[in-house]
């Protein structure tokens, strides 16, 4: 078996010294370089498994080698060592593509122990993450995503992940879970927006019995929940000013109290949270918090719309015909290439999920085993919304509540009640061009009501 190869690049030739020696008694085939000019030579003619370079060295820096690494060896692993231990350096280096960041002065057997995770995982290759995590993408914008996921998944780091409504975040944060040292440990999701304000800080931080009507006994939360995993926070910008404020408590200290409790627990959970929202616009309004949104967007993953990656349909497809038939146990249906063409020149403006659901629909309703363009056509025009009558709106409330009780959401009649208000207040404000007092008239309350119900930021 041939010898793991592992290059350092560091101008200090003590630190050279003590990591070839550590390297090379755990088996590695270690060669040194002083500067990166050297090392980028050496790489033209062949590479290592696994690079440790330095940030700060004259020259070029590690910055500067990390991105010409990225650019031309994109698969191999970069370990990046500092003694500037600060946040910038940190998410600068996974920003740049690192594989993992060692803090001078390191823990010996920790190097190792990178080292050699490093050279087994091969920075996660895209492919082994389409094929385990349900990722499919072969665009540029998907693959570094790819690489992305390979590279911080082995970190303890916050990340938020951005992108539109159907996009599968969620996905991203459970690759990012189930390739990390807490794989073994339990992955928690919470769609922050499908929870009442008024339930939601019981659904984080558990309640203790009697703590408000109907708490008829001790409930864990999701902190709680997802000990020693990973909690996902989907919606993060839909939460409440006052729940932020406990929320980046935890983040920071690692303790919380359950509602209405005594008892101090600790928060082993790695958070991850996504939006659809522009959370630095929030900031500025004063609707999210500028220190919480730091500690959360630590390092940043953003979903590509699917109208800006259409070269992947045709794959996504394919993967979601296949789950389709084996939900359903039939045959898996093959799409013509005619097919592809139509579902290639259509907008998505829901997204992979929309285009999940239409393979489905073709799955189960398409009459051949071969997909054709007319069956295509025939499915897009029906799902597109036509216009309403005046009873058509009780179909659609059935359609979203019969969704809402197929995930379980246990607050439906809050939140219908809540979303409700706020469409016809926001369709008399529209009528009234603004006008809080004459809104309130119309919709039969006062004009304190209208006000309050819209809440702080209207």
């Amino acid at each position: 078996m041939a010898a793991k190869q592992l290059w350092i690049v560091d101008d200090d030739r003590g630190i050279r010294f003590v990591l070839e020696r550590a390297l090379s008694d755990a088996g590695f085939e270690v060669r040194c370089f002083a500067d990166a000019e050297s090392v980028l030579q050496a790489l033209a003619i062949g590479q290592p498994n696994v690079l440790f370079t330095d940030l700060r060295m004259p020259g070029q820096d590690g910055h500067q080698l990390l991105a010409a690494i990225s650019r031309e060896h994109p698969e191999l692993p970069v370990v990046v060592m500092s003694a500037y231990t600060d946040l910038q350096a940190t998410v600068g280096a996974f920003s740049g593509g690192a594989f993992d960041y060692l803090p001078k002065p390191f823990d010996i057997d920790h190097a190792v122990d990178v080292a050699e995770r490093a050279t087994a995982s091969a920075a996660v290759a895209p492919g082994a993450l389409s094929a385990e995590d349900g990722l499919v993408g072969s665009t540029p914008a998907m693959q570094e995503i790819f690489r992305t996921i390979g590279r911080l998944s082995r970190t303890e780091l916050g990340v938020l992940i951005t992108g539109e409504t159907g996009t599968g975040k969620e996905l991203i944060a459970q690759a990012l879970h189930h390739h990390s040292p807490r794989a073994k440990g339990p992955f928690v999701a919470l769609n922050t927006a499908a929870i009442a304000p008024e339930l939601l800080e019981s659904e984080l931080f558990g309640h203790e019995q009697g703590a408000f009507t109907g708490a008829t006994r001790r409930h864990a939360g999701r902190f709680e929940q997802a000990d020693h995993g990973t909690l996902f926070l989907d919606e993060i910008g839909d939460m409440p000013l006052s729940l932020q404020t406990r929320l980046l408590r935890v983040l920071a200290e690692g303790e919380y109290y359950r509602v209405g409790g005594r008892e101090l627990l600790r928060s082993d959970v790695r958070v991850l949270a996504a939006t659809h929202q522009d959370l630095r616009g929030k900031v500025e309004r004063g609707e999210f918090r500028a220190d919480l949104l730091h500690r959360l967007d630590v390092v940043r993953i953003h979903l590509p719309p699917l109208r800006e990656r259409l070269a992947d349909v045709p794959a996504l497809a394919q993967r979601f015909l296949i789950d389709a038939a084996r939900s359903l146990g039939i045959n898996p249906k093959r799409m013509a290439d005619e097919a592809l063409q139509v579902l290639s020149g259509h907008r998505w403006p829901g997204n992979v999920r929309e285009l999940r659901n239409l393979c489905t629909r073709l799955a189960a309703m398409a009459p051949g085993n071969d997909i054709l363009a007319a069956d295509v056509r025939h499915a897009l025009s029906a799902s597109e919304p036509a216009a309403l009558s005046a009873n058509d709106w009780l179909q659609g409330l059935n359609l979203w509540a019969g969704e809402q009780l197929d995930q379980g959401r246990p607050d439906l009649l809050a939140s219908a009640r809540e979303q409700l208000e706020l469409s016809l207040i926001e369709l008399a404000l529209q009528r009234t061009g603004g006008d809080r007092q004459q809104a309130a008239k119309l919709l039969g309350c006062g004009r304190n009501t209208l006000t309050r119900k819209l809440g702080p930021k209207q």
